[in-house]
Formats: structure tokens, sequence, C-alpha cells
């Protein structure tokens, strides 16, 4: 920690967070947008001019949209639609996306454009040159050391410590926690370039797989294309010609690199932290878990991580919910994490297949998934982000009788109840009895920040898929907290102790 000749604590009631890529400017913007004080620091002079990550998928543009910049989102980048796939140079497979699952690809700089101009309309801002060296727990909060770009040294305290901070996390080493898992043998090269000759489809991504290896070609926004391919182990990276020469032996024939916009080699690591959270201190983003490319689900991951998180520590720290509510952040987001880890190092080993045999099943295996159109009805609604759910921690979160809906830790569909805060959305049947329904909406309304919702079951029943009368308890994310039906009312109550505290003089 700092020496006595630095820098005396500041002030610093607000929460800090350290890295302002993509998960770090979301999360200052959410909490900025709850009304909670946030200080963000970037250890960088100025933000990463690499395109980086590109896709964007439809959780992440719900998110988006409800910080108000999903439209722009849209305006800036290119529709995805589906995947295809050659082998050998010759058509293998074709998996399209239903719209519901599309995704958009914008590079990354551009996203944190978007971001951090929203971030200014919510009166944040982000401190440059600002390297968050050290931490320390105190009573009720952190005291962090940060160094300046001048070299001098300032303490602060916060409340929470959130560390978005890269792969590279000081916050995530001085923690002390472990970054588990492997580093892939092969070298990935990546081209951003402009291209002539044979045209490229703007709306799909193609996988041109070879004896010597695999070739991807991603359209981006500007008429611009990523060329991105892995190199065998101890490979030299390739200059300009070296990769034409690859696209020309992998790839479409006819296809010229005309305009290089980018042009890099990187390592590929598939890791997760032993712990997101430690006390009042909280790992998101890359400092939480890096994988492979493949999928495009990186950014979007770390998204998550900051939406999920954000609003917890609004109803933290404005008293609506108790402080165990944190509790959820890390086994919700390691789940998400591991499973997002063990399907893009699935599709990144496909890549990687050698030898004929093992080529020609992997080929076989392609066919059928075209045949049976089994991709596009279940793995891209999980690659849009629609079927993520948490592993509900109690009982209580369910109904007492099953039924086959919308479950607890599941998003509940988005339109069928608008605004933010927490929803207790009563589905009830027209000419039935309401006595649960108004008991339930008298134990809401004890409850802090919690408002009601009472909708005809008929009008409900299609988007929940279940047709007993009941309630849903939403959380401000989106997801649902817990449902039952109509004599479940005494669970309900459970639940609001569990995630909402009492409003004054007004007890559950």
């Amino acid at each position: 920690m700092p020496g006595p000749d630095d820098a005396g604590p500041g002030p610093g009631p607000a929460v800090l967070v350290a890295g302002a890529g993509p998960t770090g400017l979301l999360a200052a913007c959410e909490l900025l947008r709850r009304g909670v004080p946030v200080r963000l620091v970037d250890q960088a002079p100025a933000p990463a001019p690499a395109p980086r990550a590109l896709s964007l998928w439809p959780r992440a543009l719900a998110i988006l949209d409800d910080l108000g910049i999903g439209d722009d989102v849209r305006a800036a980048s290119v529709r995805i639609d589906g995947y295809r796939y050659f082998t050998g140079g010759r058509p293998l497979a074709a998996f399209a996306f239903p719209p519901w699952c599309a995704a958009r690809n914008l590079p990354q700089y551009e996203t944190e454009a978007l971001l951090t101009r929203r971030l200014h309309e919510l009166g944040g801002t982000v401190e440059r040159g600002v390297r968050l060296v050290d931490f320390a727990p105190t009573d009720g909060g952190v005291t962090v050391a940060l160094r300046h770009a001048d070299g001098r040294t300032e303490r602060a305290r916060t409340p929470y410590l959130l560390g978005a901070d890269g792969a590279r996390s000081t916050v995530r080493e001085r923690l002390g926690t472990g970054f588990t898992g492997s580093t892939y043998p092969m070298t990935f090269a990546v081209l951003d370039t402009r291209v002539g000759g044979a045209a490229l489809p703007s709306g799909e991504i193609r996988y041109y797989q070879a004896p010597s290896g695999t070739l991807v070609i991603v359209p981006m926004p500007g008429e611009v294309f990523r060329v991105l391919t892995a190199l065998p182990a101890g490979a030299p990276v390739p200059g300009i010609a070296d990769m034409q020469e690859l696209i020309d032996a992998r790839g479409p024939r006819g296809v010229r690199i005309t305009e290089p916009v980018h042009h890099a080699a990187f390592r590929v690591h598939a890791r997760r932290a032993a712990v997101l959270r430690r006390g009042r201190v909280f790992l998101l983003g890359d400092a939480a878990h890096v994988h492979s490319p493949a999928g495009g689900q990186g950014m979007n991951n770390g998204l998550q991580d900051a939406h999920n998180l954000a609003w917890k520590l609004a109803a933290v720290l404005h008293g609506d919910s108790p402080a165990s509510l944190l509790d959820g952040y890390e086994p919700e987001r390691e789940e998400a994490a591991r499973r997002i880890v063990r399907d893009t190092d699935v599709q990144t080993r496909a890549w990687m297949v050698d030898g004929r045999v093992r080529v020609a099943a992997r080929d076989a295996a392609f066919r059928l998934l075209d045949r049976t159109g089994a991709v596009t009805r279940f793995y891209a609604p999980v690659m849009a982000g629609h079927r993520l759910a948490y592993r509900p921690q109690r009982r209580t979160q369910g109904p007492g009788r099953p039924c086959g809906g919308v479950r607890a830790g599941e998003l509940f569909p988005r339109g069928v109840v608008d605004g933010a805060g927490w929803a207790l959305l009563l589905a009830v049947r027209p000419g039935a009895g309401t006595a649960w329904a108004e008991e339930a909406a008298a134990v809401a309304a004890g409850r802090r920040g919690v408002r009601s919702v009472r909708l005809d079951l008929p009008a409900v029943a299609p988007a929940t898929r279940c047709r007993r009368p009941g309630y849903y308890l939403i959380r401000p994310d989106g997801y649902v907290s817990a449902h039952g039906h109509a004599r479940d009312t005494p669970r309900l109550h459970d639940e609001l102790r569990h995630t909402t505290t009492a409003d004054a003089g007004r007890p559950l």
C-alpha cells in the first residue's frame, strides 16, 4: 500500500471501476443511471484503436437497448444471419440464424465509443492514465492506491471495487486468486481488410476448412472483412503477402487483399478466475474469464457480467435489497463463464482437427447438423443468449407444483412487463377468485422498489407458457427471481424477504 509520502485519502464515496473497456464502461453506465456515483479509471492514456472483439448477440443488444444505445449499435454495425462451412473448397454446411437470434458485428472501439458517449450523458467520465496498483479492505469499504501518469500515488476509499481491468488484471493478481485453464498450442493471425475480385457476402461468417488449417472470413462495417486463421505452434507470423497466400490456399477463389486496415497475431487462452468475489471486490469481464474468439462470445459475456453486478450493487447501496443479494453474482456468472469456455473450446478444437479419419468424422457431423436443422433450432438461441438460465438457489423460488413454462432463473419474455426495477407480475384468470393476487400485491407494496402489475392470464400465457393463475417476481435485469401459482403466496413472502427490504413502517 502507499507510503507516508503519498497523497492522503480522498473522500471517494463512489464505486470504483478499474478498466474502461466495454465491461467497465457498461458497469459505470448502469450504476450511474441507477443513481450510484462512479469513478472509472484506466491506465491507458487513450482508448485502444484495435478492432478486437466484434460480435454483439441479442442478449447483449437488449442490455444496450435498455441503456439507450441499441439503435446506434444497429445503425453502425452489420447483421450476421448465419454461418457457412466449406471443406476442401467444397460447400459442407450452412446454419441460418432466426431473426431473433441474429448477431451484429461492430469493432470493439466503436462499441466503446458509444458506451463512452452514454457515460458522458449520464455525468460520468474516464480518468485516463490512472492505474490501480493496490488495495486493502477496510471497515465498510476498500482503500485503493492509484498511480497517476505524473507518478503521484493517490489513496482513496470506495464502498466497492470492480476489477474490469482485462486478462492481465491487477485486481485479480492482488486478490491472489488463480486463473486456471490452458493456452491453445496454435497462434491466431488476423487481418482486417477491404477486398477486391470475387464478392463476399456481408451477412454470413464463412469457415474454410482445409488440410492445412481453418480460415474464417467475418464481415465488418464499411465493406471490411476480417480474415482469421490458426497457425501451427512455432509457425512464423504471416505478413500481408502470406495472408493472401493463405486465402488462395484455404479460402474462396479470386478474393484479393486490397486495403489492409489492421493486422495482428495473438495466442488464445481458455481460463477462469478461481473466485469472482472476495468481500467488496469483484472481478468481471476478461479479468474473470478469457476464451477462444470462436462464436464471438467474449465481449458479450463481459457485458452480462457488468449488467448482472451493477443492478445488484445499486439495489444494495440504495437500501432496496439486503447485502446478501450480492452473493448471487459469483455463482450466476461463474456458471455462465464455465458454459461459454466449454462451448468455445469445442468450436476451436473443431478448427484444429487433422488426419483423414478425424476430418471425415467432423465433416459428417456438420452435414448431419445441416440436414436436421439442429443448430438453427437449438444452438443459435444459446449463442444469442436467450437460453442462459441461472440455477435457483432456494426451493421457494419455484412453485409447489411445477409447470412447463418460464421458470425461476430464466429470462422473462421482453415486452410483457415494461419499466425498470423489481416487478411482481400477477397473472389472473378473468372471473375467478383473486384474493391470492390481492394478498400478493399487498405484500409487494410493503417492500422497497417492488411494483405490482396485474394482467389477465389469457394475455400472458402465450409468453409464459403457463396457463395457471400465478405470479412472477422479475428482477431488474429481466430474469425471473421466483415463480409460483395462486396457492404459493407463502413462497413469495420468503422470496421477497431474501431479495428486498421492507419499507419503513410497513414490514412484511
